[in-house]
């Protein structure tokens, strides 16, 4: 299980549990999610997130 934290928010992405709102399927790893991908709370881009 891995978990990235949005260091802008707080929001916590779990790959086992994907995210619905972005369309990232649960089991997807972070280095798999796309480049583009937004925080589903605050809109911040992927490269401020953090490891938990």
């Amino acid at each position: 299980m891995e978990r990235m934290q949005c260091d802008n928010c707080g929001y916590v992405y779990d790959s086992s549990e994907g995210d619905e709102k972005n369309n990232v399927p649960a089991g997807t790893a972070w280095a798999d999610v796309p480049d583009d991908y937004k925080c589903p709370e605050c809109g911040a881009s992927k490269d401020v997130f953090i490891i938990e």
